[in-house]
């Protein structure tokens, strides 16, 4: 019988398995891996991951093959393991389990049962168990996390500031109750809470109110607040910024962005601080405790 493969005998030495989801962020964190010289496999998902990886060392893997991943990553002397990228949570009668992930299947339901993060954390519970070290993207690549302090050329006044504390203070009253991650205020009021529609579309919703006169400010009022849950494993679904974020906030009519420093990502800061620049939108990294 052939040998079972072995995982490298220390964290930190072999290459980086990365577990990729849809959208950009896998790529910007295989390339912040390289850049630091360690050595990269993707591992991207079928139905969700983009085909970009392929110009990367890769192997597919069928959603919810939870054995044939374990399999691979051993296979590639993956121990140090990162989970990234855009998913949706599936209907549990979709999945097309194998034996492996059948064995787990009561373990997994209970997971099910709760919100995002529980479901995460308790997924990276089960690869731990298999002697992998679950690593959050940020520590692979720390670029990607949004710096604290003013990042454009524009600056908010203080009825900004005053909103950007408003939001943060509300999200850090949310953030047990696994609900959002973002929140618009205008003058005081918050007028939107991120639930499960996403960013985007509840930046589309504001947009919606301010049109049918809902939100009576004028434009460039009102700033969109984003921080990490509090109590978040920070190794899963840490919240994220791009290039529709900002554009979402200059068609909602709002003065700009205020996100938790070390507690959001980007793929690319420079791009989204210029594209803020030129629709005339601050960008605010603000500390999470005192908003």
């Amino acid at each position: 019988m052939p040998a079972t493969p072995t995982l490298p005998e220390a964290p930190g030495t072999g290459p980086l398995g990365i577990i990729c989801g849809g959208g950009a962020f896998p790529l910007a964190v295989a390339e912040g891996a390289r850049r630091r010289g360690r050595d990269v496999v993707l591992f991207p998902l079928r139905g969700f991951a983009d085909a970009d990886v392929s110009a990367w060392p890769h192997v597919w893997i069928p959603f919810a093959k939870v054995g044939r991943l374990i399999a691979e990553l051993r296979r590639h002397g993956c121990r140090d393991i990162v989970f990234i990228g855009t998913l949706l949570r599936p209907r549990l009668r979709e999945l097309r389990v194998d034996w492996q992930t059948l064995r787990a299947l009561p373990r997994v339901l209970k997971l099910f049962r709760g919100g995002d993060d529980h479901l995460l954390s308790g997924l990276g519970r089960l690869f731990e168990e298999q002697g992998f070290r679950v690593l959050g993207a940020h520590e692979a690549a720390p670029e990607i996390l949004v710096p604290p302090g003013l990042l454009g050329r524009h600056a908010p006044g203080a009825a900004q500031r005053a909103d950007a504390d408003r939001g943060a203070h509300a999200l850090r009253t949310l953030g047990p109750l696994d609900i959002g991650q973002g929140v618009v205020v205008v003058n005081g009021h918050i007028v939107a809470v991120e639930a499960a529609e996403g960013t985007d579309l509840m930046l589309a919703r504001v947009a919606e109110l301010r049109r049918l006169g809902r939100i009576a400010a004028p434009p460039r009022t009102g700033v969109f607040v984003k921080l990490a849950k509090a109590g978040q494993d920070r190794r899963f679904d840490l919240p994220s910024l791009g290039p529709r974020t900002v554009q979402g906030v200059a068609d909602a009519g709002l003065a700009g962005l205020a996100v938790e420093a070390g507690g959001v990502i980007v793929t690319d800061l420079p791009a989204l601080v210029r594209a803020a620049d030129a629709a005339g939108l601050f960008v605010l990294g603000i500390e999470a405790g005192n908003g």
